[in-house]
Parts: C-alpha cells; structure tokens; sequence
C-alpha cells in the first residue's frame, strides 16, 4: 500500500489518526503507524500536512482539549487578504517528534532502564531511552525549545529540558511500570496521571518513617530470633522481602477506609509466620509454641477419628485488626504446598464475603472484601493455576472487583534461575494479557513500595480490576534453612552475604537524615528482640503444666442425614411448579423449548417428573425456605444434555429471565452461572465461595464427569483433607455426569474410584441416583444438613429423561433419600425363590433389569446401592438379609475391575452378605482406559456384563 497522504482532503482524518497514535500506537493502521514513526526531517519535507498538524498543536495549547473558537466576523466586513503562512521551523517540528516518541519510549520501556533490583544488577536499557540517539539529537538546547504542553506531560516542567530529568525518574528509578499494554484508553490515561504527577508518591513524615523503621525491625527481628532459637527448623524466612509487611499494612489501612470489612489473604510458605505475626495479629507465643513442637489440642491428633493436622506455615488463621478508620477481618486462607493452589480459593472466598445472599439476585458489593494473593516469582509464570484465575477477574460470577497479586520476586525458584524457569523477561508478564498493570519495585526502598501499593488499590478503586505489584528483592537464605543456597547460586549467594538488609539501609537513611540517633535505631532493635525473648521465656514456663482437657470438638464430627426431612408438600409443590413456568409479559422464549418445559404440568400429575424438574424443584424449594444456592460449571445454565433450562433466552431480543430468581416467597438468592472452560480454577473458587458461605448450596458441575480431572488438586488437598488438616468443611457439590454409553474412554467415566480412595473419617458424601426423585430428596438433604460435607453426584446422561428413571408428586411429597433400593420386583413377597442377588450403581441398573431377555432370569433380584460413601452397611444388610434362600451375591458395574466402585466397597459387602454365600465381580475387566473407543464394542461388553450378571 502507498504512503498515506496527510494533504489535501486527508487532513481531517490524519488528525484524527495522529491523536489516537499518540495515546495509543497500535490503535493506528500500520501504514500510518509507519509514517508517524519515520524519521521526522524527512517525514515533515515529504508531508507538509504533518507539519502543519503540529504547528496547529502547538496553538492548541496542551493537546486534551480543542481551541475555544473566535467569534464568527461581522456578515457585512470584507474579507482580508490572505496572510502568508510563516515558514515552519523544521529543526523545532522534527524535534516535537522526536520529543514524542521519547516520551512514548519512557513510558513504554522506561522499566527496562529501571533500578528494581536491590542487589544493583545494570537495567537491561534501551536506546529508545537516549535523547541523543534520536532524529534529530535531542540537544540540551533543542529540549529547551519544546513546550512541555505539547507532549501530554503530567510531570512538572515548562520545556522538554525541565520535564525530562523528572519523567526519567519517574519510570527508570527504583519503581517502574508497564501500563502502555492496557488497551482501555481511559485506564492509560488515568495511570499516567496518577504515575506521573507523583500523586500516589508522597513523601512520608517523620512519625511516618519512624514506624516504618519499626514494623521493618520487628520483621526482620521475628526471622533472626527464630533462626537462632531453633537451629535448623524452617521458617521460610521472608528477609529479603522484608518491606511486603508494611505493603500489607499498607493495603489493610486503605482497604478500611474504602469501606472494605475483610481482607482475604493467599499466600505459600516463604514469609508466612512473620504474615500471621505480624499482619494477622498472632502472639508471638502461638508461634514459638509451633516450633517447640507444643501444638495446641486443636492441631494434633487426639484419637482414632480426630485431624491429622498440617505443618505450620500451611495453616490458615483470621484476625481483628484496628485501621484508623475501624476494625477489619484479615483471613489467612490455609493452603497445601501446591504452589498457586490457594489463589481461586481466595477468590471465591471473597466472593462470597462480598455477595448479599438474602436478596433474591445475590447483590455484589466488590468494596467489603479485597482479596490479596501473594504468588512467588517462578510459580506465577510457571503454574497453569494463575491464569486460569487471572481469567476469571472480569467475569461476571467470579469479579472481585480487582485482586491485589503481589509478587514476592526472589529471583529465583529453589534452586532454578529465570531463563530456566519461564520464557520471558520478567515473572510478571503473563498478566499482560489480561490487560493488567503492572508496577515493579525495589525491596530495598520501602518507601517506593508503598507507592506501588498506594497506586494499586486507587486504580482498583477506580476501575475495579486487577492490579500486579511485582516485589523485586532476593532470597537472604536457601529456599529454607536447611539448605545451601551456595551450592547452585554460588555467585547470587555471595553477593546476598554481603549485602545490607531493608532495615539497616532505612535506619541509616533516617540516621543520615536526621530523624533518629544511631543509639535509637540500635534501642529499637533490641527492644523487639527482648520483646521475643519475654514471650518465648513465659511460653517455656508452661511446659510440664498438666494439659488442660481436650476439647470435645476434636473428633470428626458424623454425618446426620438421617435425621433430615426433605420432602415437601404436595400443594407448595405445585405452587413453585407454575411458578418456575412463568415468564414477564413480553418475553418470548423459544416455542420449542417452551413446550417441553410446559409438559412439567402434564409429568407433575400423571407421573414421569425427570432430572431437571425434579431439580429445579429441589432448588426452588430450598430458596423459599431461605437457603442460598449458586450452581455454576460448564454450560450449566441450559445443562451439557439440555435438561436444566434454568436460563430462558428471549428469541427476539437475546434478553434473559431466570425464573428461579423470580420466585413468590424466595428468602435466599440463586446465583447461576456458565463457568469459562476451566476446571483448576473454577472448583477452587468455587470451594472457596462455599468455605465462607456455609449456609449456601454451592454446586458446580463438569460438562462431562472426566473433566473434573483437571481439578484434581483442588479435589485432593482441599475438598477431601481440608477438614482432616485445618479442621475446614464445606457443603460443595459436585455434580459430574457419568454412565458408559459408547461415547468412548473420556466420556464414560467421572472416576468414581479415585473419590471412593479420598474418602475417610466421613470427610466426603458420594452418591450415584438411579431416579429424579432420589436426586430430588438428595439436594435437599445436602442442604438441610446440619454437618456440612462435600458431595459428590454421580449425574447421569441417558437417564436424564428416561421414563423408567422418572418420578411422581408422592415420591418428593412423602419420600426421602434411600442409600439402597431393593428390587421393587420383590418387594411385595416372593423372596424365597431368589437364589441370586446382583447389587450395582447407576446406570447398569437399567441395562439390567431392561435386557430383553431380563425374564428369562426369574431367581434374580436386582437392588441399587445409592450413597457408595458413607457405605450404607446396616442398610445393605438389612436389604441381603431379606433374601432367605441367597446362593450367590454378585457386585456388578460398568467400569473396568481396577476402577468404579468394586475395589474400595468389596470389604463393605463383605460386610453384609450372609455366611458362606460369595461374593462375585462381574464387569470390565482390568483396564488402563476407561472403556472401549467403538459403540459397537461398547454394546459386545455391555450386552455381555448384563448376561453375566443374571447368570444367562
């Protein structure tokens, strides 16, 4: 394509163009972006037009807002005579151009010239950055010549020669930022302001700088006392990134005062104690008690069934703390040692805090809670968990309102330097595509740092998104204190040992100016050591004192389905019925789906209710009673298999009506969303959300039963040994499609041995139902209970309208959840002649007792295990014990032998069979793939499982 031509009838629009190019170069079509950054002698002799542009936005003034124009003349005045245009001053034209393009450099590439590492590697530069470099040579004297007005400075300055030295120190001195990425145009414009004028860059007074010394003394105290008291145990110390404790001081005091009543904190092990010391408020004696192997009754294991507890920077604590403006709760979220693991967890957490569940749409109010996730510099470019959390910030079911990420930048991972461990400049640089910003900072400068974190929180007060504080400082030890950090760092290492800490460099800055005596800063740092000393001397004199009695809370508490009532009455039945089938005046739904909801009448009466109106009556009827449910999960709004329709789309306007939010007498808010395609993430956040909310129904579910595989962290270390470790439970359901029916290995399968395997101690609820009815009375269960535990639902597929699967208005009316199903064949009578006993979960049922030739096997019953954990082992004996003339007992399933249910209740059947019968396995045999790839193989094996188990 030609060079654009910035003459004649162009003028206009090179204008335009111009201005979007200078707040935003790739906003621009590439040719003229080509023009605008040729070289500027050249470009002025071949496009007179752009000179007088910018001759034009000289006489404008500052460039943000147009020339108030003159008074038209009197009508009747002759024209004048044309004027002669002055000639143009090319050296000054050529030298605004250039003087744009540094400014643009500066705040584009100004960090790769900054000073941010505390151990004074040389910045990396650019000769972007170089006024002389340019075309034509920013001189000295060319600088003071270039109105400052004309640049969209936000520094001080007259000239281009007054402004530079401070917008050089604005971007290249111990603080840097990255915000030219953004592709919001206001959010850019509104950083350059607040980085540039210096507005979040206070000086601090002296009272100020006194007790910065102070908290930074008392950090760096806590770490020698321990290191020396305890030779050789980790502590994970934080030196090094001494200053993030007054950044969280910092964010707590502006939280507060924004109004915030809880700060939800996410952290791993490096700097953990002096976290729970010194930000959440924990004696010094509690963690000294830590390492004096004295754990108080709560962490220890006090019988059979009690927790087994978690070492102790793993464990979660919570806080009051005083702000000038009032109180507020600091949660310190427990986590595993799966790096990033806790970061969606505190998102949903947050969530939760912020969410008003007594309205019916669940009001969100981002400024009552912030959460804070403090990620270290290799595992926030290098875990998969990060991202996926970065991309739920702007969704609408999963917004904070912007999340503080603060990078403790060790510049290092254990043992791994950065080129090894991520493929870009800096740990940080992920977060630039989800246009966040990003400021880095020295260690070594606390003052610098509470900028950043001034600017973080207004900018997220301002625009409610994220924001990424990227703390550069250094490991002083190895990544604990049992190792070496010298065997692999040797050079790092070296330059560490002879570097002075945050403490020692401020107190002699203050000393220096004049704010305390040497004597008082060497008085201040004794008294936190004597401070340490007196709380470890009272926590020894407590030793060999008889421990007081434990406390009766320290068993696990079981489970008390039993005693739930979940069915609901015949007539507020129908009333929420007619309700869930309303919709607003004006609202057209697709006639098609219409008409099948509008058989939920019909189905009600004659029978026939399937999964998702035996659901949706569930839910409706928990909101009328006040409970809060919020389902989310992988196309959940309509259901993988079109069942659920909870979301009614209007054909005409692409408009949305929930009626479940809708609702007469709805005490509890129904939150509902689609989840992006995610799953590590999207269960932490969502466990999270059910940790803080535990009076709601929290579910999610999978798109397919195998893609809860992606989760599996979260499924390990927090919903099955989150109440065994840090005593924490939740009601979190999980509902995960599951039944073989030829679609191949990754959709036949929800795993449900690796759940049977996790479960313990009553720590998890596993069920597959067989009818809607049973699903039905299940949910109601999970959310009446009153001992909170985990679900986890087999959800079927073909049996989600299977008529045989269905259920009638007496079945949720007067029933209720039943572990186990007899054969309704013989429950009437006739059990003499039943030689054979199959017992089986899910889906199999049916392809059992519908098998063509199902009749021809008369002396076989066929009974349902509903809940696999807790096994319902009195239940099931009761159901064989009914059979007097048993010979046989078989197990059958779907899946392969090594999977599925077979392996981890064979025991639990044992349990209930009578003396001498056996027990028998039929199903798959061992497979290392769920199931066969080929439908026609998948109905050979079927057809085949069936026969075996009714003995044809």
């Amino acid at each position: 394509m030609g060079r654009p031509d910035v003459d004649g009838l162009n003028t206009g629009y090179a204008a335009l163009l111009l201005e979007q190019y200078l707040d935003n170069p790739g906003a621009v079509p590439e040719e003229w972006r080509d023009l605008f950054e040729s070289e500027p002698e050249a470009l002025l002799r071949r496009q007179p037009g752009l000179a007088r542009l910018l001759e034009r936005a000289a006489a404008d003034g500052d460039g943000h807002t147009a020339p108030v124009a003159a008074p038209p003349p009197p009508a009747a005045a002759p024209a004048p005579a044309p004027v002669p245009a002055a000639p143009a001053d090319k050296e000054l034209l050529g030298g605004i151009a250039a003087a744009m393009a540094l400014v643009k450099a500066f705040r584009m590439h100004g960090h790769l010239a900054a000073r941010i590492d505390p151990l004074g590697s040389e910045p990396h530069g650019d000769p972007a950055l170089e006024p002389e470099r340019l075309i034509p040579k920013l001189t000295p004297e060319l600088q003071a010549r270039i109105p400052a007005s004309l640049l969209r400075l936000f520094v001080e300055g007259e000239t281009l020669a007054d402004a530079l030295p401070r917008l050089r120190e604005t971007y290249t001195g111990t603080i840097a930022y990255e915000i030219e990425h953004i592709s919001d145009h206001e959010e850019r414009v509104w950083l350059r302001q607040a980085i540039e004028s210096g507005r979040y860059r206070r000086p601090l007074s002296r009272d100020e700088r006194v007790r910065l010394l102070t908290r930074l003394s008392q950090v760096e105290g806590m770490e020698r006392y321990l290191r020396r008291a305890f030779l050789g145990q980790k502590q994970f110390s934080v030196e090094g990134l001494d200053v993030m404790i007054p950044m969280l001081d910092e964010a707590i005091d502006l939280a507060a005062a924004g109004g915030a009543h809880e700060i939800v904190l996410g952290m791993a092990h490096r700097g953990r104690l002096n976290v729970l010391a010194h930000v959440v408020g924990r004696p010094y004696e509690t963690i000294l008690r830590e390492f004096e192997g004295e754990r108080t009754i709560e962490a220890v294991v006090s019988s059979e069934e009690g927790g087994s507890g978690d070492v102790k920077y793993h464990l979660g604590a919570q806080g009051t703390r005083s702000t000038p403006t009032g109180d507020i709760t600091i949660t310190l979220v427990s986590n595993p040692s799966h790096l990033e693991a806790v970061d969606p967890v505190v998102e949903g957490r947050a969530r939760a805090e912020q969410t008003d569940r007594s309205s019916r749409q669940g009001y969100h109010d981002p400024s009552v809670a912030l959460p804070v996730l403090i990620h270290g510099d290799a595992s926030f470019a290098g875990q998969g968990s990060v991202a996926e959390t970065l991309n739920l910030q702007a969704l609408a079911g999963y917004s904070t309102g912007g999340t503080l990420h603060l990078i403790s930048n060790n510049q290092v991972g254990f043992t791994t330097d950065p080129e090894s461990g991520r493929s870009t400049r800096y740990s940080s640089d992920l977060a630039k595509g989800f246009d966040i910003p990003i400021v880095h900072v020295n260690a070594d400068d606390p003052e610098a740092a509470l900028a950043a974190i001034r600017l973080a929180l207004a900018y997220r007060r301002r625009f409610g998104h994220d924001v990424v504080v990227d703390l550069v400082g250094y490991r002083r030890h190895g990544h604990n204190e049992q190792d070496e950090a010298a065997y692999t760092q040797p050079l790092l290492a070296a330059a560490i040992a002879e570097h002075p800490t945050a403490r020692e460099q401020f107190a002699a800055r203050l000393v220096t100016e004049g704010d305390v005596t040497q004597e008082q800063a060497d008085e201040l740092d004794e008294e936190i050591l004597a401070e340490l000393r007196r709380a470890h001397e009272a926590l020894k004199q407590t030793f060999g004192r008889p421990e007081p009695p434990a406390r009766d809370d320290t068993h696990i508490p079981a489970a008390t389905g039993d005693e739930v009532v979940t069915a609901v009455a015949a007539e507020r039945l129908r009333a929420l019925n007619e309700q869930l089938l309303r919709v607003p005046d004006g609202f057209s739904p697709h006639p098609k789906l219409m008409r099948q909801l509008e058989r939920r009448r019909e189905t009600l009466e004659e029978g026939g209710i399937d999964w998702g109106q035996a659901e949706a009556l569930a839910f409706a009827s928990l909101l009328v009673e006040g409970i809060p449910i919020r389902l989310t999960g992988q196309d959940t709004e309509r259901g993988t298999f079109s069942h659920r329709h909870d979301v009614l789309h209007d054909v005409q306007t692409g408009a949305t009506y929930t009626p479940l939010q809708h609702l007469d007498d709805a005490g509890a808010a129904f939150e509902i969303y689609n989840s992006p395609l995610s799953e590590y993430a999207c269960v932490g956040f969502e466990y999270g959300y059910a940790a803080a909310a535990p009076e709601a129904l929290v579910l999610w579910e999978a798109q397919f039963g195998d893609f809860v595989n992606g989760a599996q962290i979260v499924i390990d270390q927090f919903i099955a040994a989150g109440l065994s470790k840090w005593r924490e439970s939740t009601r979190l359901t999980l509902l995960l499609p599951h039944g073989y029916e030829g679609n191949g290995p990754e959709h036949s399968s929800a795993r449900l041995e690796r759940f049977l395997q996790l479960a313990a101690q009553e720590n998890l609820r596993i069920a597959n139902c067989t009818t809607s009815g049973q699903y039905f009375h299940l949910l109601r269960r999970q959310a009446l209970d009153a001992t909170a535990r985990p679900l986890v639902v087999m959800t079927p597929k073909g049996l989600l309208r299977l008529k045989q699967a269905g259920s009638t208005l007496e079945d949720l009316a007067s029933g209720e959840f039943r572990p186990a199903l007899d054969d309704p064949g013989f429950v009437g009578g006739d059990r003499e002649r039943v030689e054979r006993l199959v017992l089986c979960q899910g889906k199999v049922y049916y392809d059992i007792v519908g098998h063509e030739e199902r009749g021809q096997a008369a002396g076989v019953a066929v009974a349902r295990i509903e809940q696999l954990y807790p096994f319902p082992v009195e239940r099931a004996k009761a159901l064989v014990a009914g059979y007097p003339n048993l010979r046989e007992l078989v197990w059958a399933q779907e899946e392969p032998q090594n999977m599925g249910a077979w392996r981890a209740i064979r025991h639990r059947l044992e349990e209930t069979k009578p003396e001498g019968v056996p027990l028998l396995y039929v199903g798959r045999p061992w497979r290392a793939s769920p199931s066969e790839g080929y439908p026609t193989a998948h109905l050979r094996e079927q057809d085949r499982i069936v026969r075996t188990a009714m003995s044809l």
